[in-house]
């Protein structure tokens, strides 16, 4: 058999040394030798054998014969990470989970792992918690009770060769990894979390998930005769390090199918779940989640979940109907503008692009005649939303109006649009939903750019819709 043996590879140019060093001698690249295993095949007559059969192996088909197979997808129990995931989670894949420490990942995949145990069985794997910290997790929870008690097991490991080994020999619908930052491989000797250990975990992980649907027989929840009755999914939980990656190496990212982000302020309620990556759905859908008592739960009426409450108008606020994936929310943009006590102005933004806040400020005074050149500037979305949508640049300059000026904009009054450098308005994807939504929260007026190449403006019963082409007189249609 193949043997196995532990070199430092470098990332960048390939080469392999047998001792770690802070350079590479052939590329002259600073840390970037990573523990990797190298696999020497062995010699002899099973080589041949293995040529052969590789030569009597799948042919390559024309593109429209090959067979459609119909995907089986294994509902998680909670309706807005089916949504993100596209439909459930697809047996055999690889789900990686990501999110800040103390955001409520463990929490998440623990409700995941009940929704699951109403139609299979589940293997939680901890190696953060132990057993009995896990237990009074879902005992808080209230997840001890009913299928939920018997069909999720939980066993507190680090070792990914003894998780693989768990997992195969007990055959369960979803093998949870909690976190993949503690898990080792036993032929390396790097420390967990390191960018050897991290990737080879990894690769085991998926080697389990992608190898598992040739075995393992039919199990409850499976894919009902596709063929893939015996396929494991897997979902391992990723840590956001301090540089903002996920879980150190982005060939993590690269391995798995679909990679989840669990976004919100940690000492907030809401949660927002996105989608970066995922090879079985859109990558546009968000999820949103409140944490409660019972951990996370669905809003009623996501939409109306960013918009701040205040009593009476106030300047520097404008609300915003944004569009994510096929559910529009609405945002409240706050700005506040106040002359600077220091020689260079700040320019701070929370939820939002700082380089974007700084093109409009230069905008707005060149093209508006609202100079904020001597003034600090500091901009927000309420809620704890992040959004990099170019849509948001018509609410974001009246709302910098709005507070510079201390007028605020007729209640009622939403805003959307994208600001170019001339100060002309751009049409944005999407308005007659997003406009739609505002009429049905109660919103009576609309400052939308002025039709161009997308045909009129829409018409919505209830909702004066004002058409504008620059933002000089969307200003003064809003500020009025």
């Amino acid at each position: 058999m193949a043997r196995v043996q532990s070199r430092y590879v470098c990332q960048s140019c390939g080469e392999a040394f047998l001792r770690w060093e802070g350079q590479c001698r052939n590329c002259g690249g600073w840390n970037s030798l990573v523990e990797t295993l190298v696999r020497e095949p062995a010699k002899g007559p099973r080589t041949v054998a293995r040529a052969a059969a590789a030569r009597t192996g799948d042919q390559p088909q024309a593109l429209a014969r090959v067979a459609d197979l119909e995907l089986p997808r294994l509902s998680v129990g909670l309706p807005e990470l089916d949504r993100v995931l596209g439909g459930g989670l697809v047996p055999g894949s690889v789900v990686l989970v990501g999110g800040e420490p103390g955001i409520g990942k463990s929490t998440l995949l623990l409700q995941v792992a009940a929704g699951v145990a109403e139609r299979g069985t589940v293997l939680y794997a901890s190696g953060e918690e132990s057993a009995v910290q896990v237990r009074l997790r879902a005992t808080r929870l209230g997840l001890t009770d009913g299928l939920a008690g018997t069909a999720v097991r939980v066993v507190a490991e680090s070792s990914i060769d003894r998780i693989v080994d768990l997992a195969t020999s007990e055959q369960p619908n979803l093998l949870i990894v909690d976190s993949i930052q503690t898990a080792t491989v036993d032929d390396l000797d790097g420390a967990a979390g390191s960018v050897g250990q991290v990737r080879e975990s990894a690769l085991r992980l998926m080697e389990l998930a992608k190898g598992s649907g040739t075995g393992g027989g039919s199990r409850a929840g499976g894919a009902g005769g596709s063929g893939r009755s015996g396929a494991i999914a897997v979902v391992i939980v990723g840590h956001v390090t301090k540089d903002g990656s996920l879980a150190g190496p982005k060939t993590l990212e690269h391995l798995v199918d679909a990679v989840i982000g669990l976004e919100g302020e940690r000492y907030a309620t809401l949660r927002l779940l996105r989608s970066t990556k995922n090879r079985f759905g859109s990558t546009e859908e968000v999820g949103v989640l409140e944490m409660g008592e019972r951990g996370l739960s669905a809003l009623s009426d996501p939409a109306r979940a960013f918009l701040a409450e205040h009593e009476g108008p106030a300047s520097g606020s404008v609300v915003a109907p944004t569009l994510e994936g096929s559910r529009p929310l609405l945002v409240e943009v706050q700005a506040l503008t106040a002359s600077t006590a220091y020689g260079t102005p700040r320019r701070t933004a929370s939820g939002l692009d700082q380089n974007r806040l700084a093109l409009l400020v230069a905008v707005l005074g060149r093209r508006a005649g609202i100079a904020l050149g001597s003034h600090d500037v500091y901009a927000n979305l309420a809620g704890g939303l992040v959004l990099d949508e170019p849509a948001l640049d018509l609410p974001l300059a009246i709302a910098l109006a709005s507070s510079f000026r201390d007028r605020p904009v007729q209640p009622g009054t939403v805003a959307i649009g994208e600001v170019g450098l001339l100060g002309e308005l751009r049409s944005v994807s999407g308005l007659e939903r997003r406009l739609r939504e505002a009429a049905r929260l109660g919103f009576s007026r609309a400052i939308v750019p002025r039709a161009g190449r997308g045909g009129p403006a829409p018409e919505i019963e209830g909702l004066e819709i004002v058409a504008v082409g620059t933002l000089r007189e969307a200003l003064e249609r809003a500020l009025s």
